[in-house]
């Protein structure tokens, strides 16, 4: 498949027909949606505007919350988000130059194409593609590690259009999911199986803040619904546009919680278990980054926005 052919326009699920990534009909997305708005605790931590979503809240945990408030007036700059868009965006014609980000999505997607491509950039310390911006003339050369990070406690996650990560779990951290920039849909199961129960379906948008502890809402999968300009999202596909959605993360792991039990589980943000799309078991993975945020913004600094 080309990445950059032009393509039909994304399919959309149909009632009585279910698709990717949540393989749920019409129907059952409705139904998902309105089990995430009235799901205990709250899936989503905002601003009460209703006593049923301040108790929903209430039984959020006290660590999750004082992470959320310490989130809430984290932006994108307008600058920054055209600049990674700019480096989002597909070749022109076959063989045009294209920027970091989409380099990074491409070598991504030569590695793994079981789901689309995704961008983790660490907030502190290294990213695996970190040498790409020397490489092709982004920044000036200087010295960078070979690998990333495992790890990262603070992530910056950067979702092209119709791009969605495969189903995971998060190590027995307790973290937030705040959204920068974009929409986000988020679907959360009861345990980590290709089968187990959706909890809840629910949309963030800047702002907009979801959540997840050992107990509570601790598997999910993360999709950006935005126009991907081309083709039916799911193994293989990349889309053809810059529209992206953004998503601010941070995981703490038990001991920096005061919260510890051990049942032989992962308890570290360094591995975190997901289910493989294509042959449904459940497997491992490091969490390294790809690139580093030191890297990341001096390279949209550098991007001429005209």
């Amino acid at each position: 498949m080309s990445l950059t052919a032009a393509q039909t326009p994304a399919d959309h699920p149909e009632y009585g027909k279910a698709k990717y990534p949540f393989h749920i009909t019409k129907e059952e997305e409705r139904q998902l949606r309105l089990k995430g708005a009235e799901a205990v605790p709250s899936l989503v931590i905002g601003q009460a505007t209703s006593f049923d979503e301040y108790a929903r809240q209430l039984m959020i945990p006290p660590t999750v919350m004082d992470l959320a408030r310490k989130a809430e007036d984290l932006r994108l700059s307008a600058w920054e988000v055209e600049a990674m868009r700019k480096h989002l965006a597909p070749a022109a014609q076959p063989g045009d130059k294209v920027g970091l980000l989409r380099q990074i999505l491409v070598e991504k997607y030569k590695e793994d194409h079981t789901h689309p491509p995704y961008i983790r950039v660490a907030c502190s310390g290294r990213g695996d593609y970190d040498d790409l911006a020397t490489e092709h003339g982004h920044l000036h050369p200087g010295d960078h590690h070979p690998k990333g990070d495992i790890g990262s406690p603070v992530v910056l996650e950067i979702w092209p259009a119709q791009h969605y990560s495969p189903i995971h779990s998060h190590g027995h951290t307790t973290g937030i999911v705040f959204c920068l920039a974009g929409q986000l849909d988020v679907m959360v199961y009861e345990h980590l199986d290709w089968n187990a129960r959706k909890l809840g379906l629910l949309t963030l948008t800047p702002g907009q803040c979801a959540w997840l502890s050992r107990d509570n809402y601790a598997v999910h999968r993360v999709y950006c619904p935005m126009d991907g300009g081309g083709g039916t999202t799911g193994p293989g596909y990349m889309n053809s546009t810059a529209e992206f959605g953004a998503s601010f993360h941070v995981y703490l792991n038990p001991e920096e919680t005061a919260v510890q039990d051990d049942d032989g589980d992962s308890y570290s943000r360094d591995s975190f278990n997901y289910i493989d799309e294509e042959s449904k078991k459940r497997g491992p993975f490091a969490t390294e980054s790809d690139l580093s945020w030191n890297i990341l913004r001096r390279v949209l600094a550098n991007t001429p926005l005209t």
